[in-house]
């Protein structure tokens, strides 16, 4: 079970961090994810994160802006996300996928949390 938080309505410009806890399966071994689906538009990789390397992954509109981490010890996965702009508002999902290799389509993960909405005024 996966459990999004952190959304709210903020202004262009400013900063959000949005967590997601994780439950009911080894979350070390989990590779993590976060999508967003605007109104009316695809669901849409932001960013990903592995379990076995860590390593990081991104889309390019969010990339430099936004980043990815985890915490094993608690669960738990985070998007610090910077510089927020109206095209960044949209209902962000955490996932997770047993991929070492986090994909980035919505197919490669198995387990989905309920969205957590952002709007960004302009």
């Amino acid at each position: 079970q996966l459990q999004a938080s952190g959304g709210g309505l903020v202004q262009a410009g400013d900063s959000l961090r949005l967590s997601c806890a994780a439950s009911g399966r080894p979350f070390s071994r989990t590779s993590m994810g976060w999508f967003r689906q605007a109104p009316g538009k695809e669901r849409e990789f932001v960013a990903a994160i592995s379990w076995s390397t860590g390593d990081t992954y991104y889309s390019n509109s969010v990339k430099g802006r936004f980043t990815i981490s985890r915490d094993n010890a608690w669960n738990t996965v985070y998007l610090q996300m910077n510089s927020l702009n109206a095209d960044d508002t949209a209902v962000y999902y955490c996932a997770g996928s047993s991929r070492a290799v986090p994909g980035v389509v919505t197919y490669h993960y198995n387990y989905w949390g309920r969205g957590t909405l952002v709007t960004v005024s302009s």
